[in-house]
């Protein structure tokens, strides 16, 4: 009989250290030791979202507390050798974590903050839809990656968790090429299955004290979850993840091409959760941490004639839209446009808000993502 994915799930209402220091804790004891998992004298990455520089208020990147006390945790167990980084969508892991907290941890327990400057060109010949990753030097050098992802919406995948927060592992600048690779929802999240399965992160951690529902996932509203999340299975913790908020996991392209390619499992038969008082079943665990309100894009993708050719003729797709009382003209949007020749771009200057061109869109919403004001939103 095939062995169950456990993902463990952790009450915690509050990012005051004891208490995410102890959830942190009994979620290690749960999973059976970090000793299981990982060998001391093994160098360690822990990859964080650290998509842009924000308010620590703001639910954008794993909180410093959540990182800080997992590293707390890994030192006090005897671990060494450990390092954090991510390929940032705007700045450098050094720039995007100072100020927010996350920089006095580190320095606090002498792990240094990598900035991923370095790609190490890597074949993978049995990828499904990507057989080579342009991936940082740290990711390649490290014996063992941990992921400290953030539970949020995403207007191209509907949630952002675990199996989306890899893409930090590939190198800077190669990240905006892959959006004009994988233009489609499915293409990227197949990608991004394979680069899990690529680089193998021996566990993965949710910040889902306060999650972001939607706009996300950099201009979303916090809302409170007050769980953390943690497994070795992405596919089965972000399928838990859908279960909280009320959403199938099917439609999630993460999920549904995850469990389809042999990385996870969806399943919710297939999947064992616990938490500190005792396994629950999946309908339990949402009756007593879901959030059925979330505002999460529960649309179903259609696949007849007229949506094939309503796609063919650009219309009644899912685009971006500036919002120009609320744009300050900074260009962000216009730099982060992976499209070459631009998609969006200014038109007269300064003067007025960038303008959209939908035939060349590719609907990455990189734009949206990156936007500093919440100017950006999807219709």
């Amino acid at each position: 009989m095939k062995e169950k994915s456990k993902v463990i799930l952790l009450p915690c209402n509050s990012y005051r250290e004891d208490s995410v220091y102890e959830s942190l804790k009994r979620g290690t004891e749960l999973l059976g030791g970090l000793d299981r998992l990982v060998k001391k004298e093994e160098s360690i990455l822990l990859k964080p979202n650290l998509l842009k520089k924000a308010e620590s208020g703001r639910p954008v990147i794993t909180h410093p507390a959540v990182v800080g006390m997992f590293a707390r945790i890994l030192k006090e167990e005897g671990y060494e050798k450990i390092t954090l980084g991510d390929s940032c969508g705007v700045g450098t892991t050094s720039r995007v974590i100072s100020g927010t907290g996350m920089e006095e941890y580190l320095k606090e327990l002498n792990i240094p903050a990598a900035d991923f400057s370095r790609g190490v060109k890597t074949e993978f010949p049995e990828g499904i839809q990507a057989k080579e990753f342009i991936l940082a030097q740290e990711v390649k050098e490290s014996d063992c990656v941990i992921s400290l992802c953030k539970m949020k919406t995403h207007a191209l995948e509907r949630v952002t968790g675990a199996v989306k927060n890899s893409y930090g592992f590939v190198q800077g600048l190669h990240k905006a090429k892959g959006h004009t690779q994988y233009p489609s929802a499915d293409s990227f999240a197949r990608m991004l299955v394979d680069l899990n399965r690529l680089v193998k992160p021996r566990l993965y951690i949710m910040d889902g004290i306060v999650a972001m529902e939607g706009n996300g996932p950099g201009s979303g509203d916090p809302v409170a979850m007050n769980v953390i999340l943690m497994s070795q299975d992405p596919v089965a913790l972000d399928s838990v993840f859908c279960s909280l908020i009320d959403l199938d996991p099917r439609m999630v392209p993460t999920c549904y091409h995850g469990e389809k390619m042999g990385l996870g499992t969806w399943k919710k038969e297939e999947i064992s959760i616990l938490t500190p008082d005792g396994p629950v079943t999946m309908e339990e665990a949402k009756e007593r941490f879901g959030k059925p309100d979330f505002r999460v894009d529960r649309r179903r993708v259609r696949y007849g004639i007229w949506e094939r050719m309503a796609k063919a003729l650009n219309i009644f797709q899912k685009k971006p839209y500036i919002d120009e009382s609320l744009c300050i003209k900074c260009g962000v949007c216009v730099k982060s446009c992976p499209v070459p020749g631009k998609a969006v771009e200014f038109k007269n200057g300064r003067k007025k808000a960038p303008v959209y061109d939908y035939k060349k869109c590719i609907r990455c919403f990189c734009c949206q993502e990156m936007c500093p004001e919440k100017a950006i939103k999807v219709k």
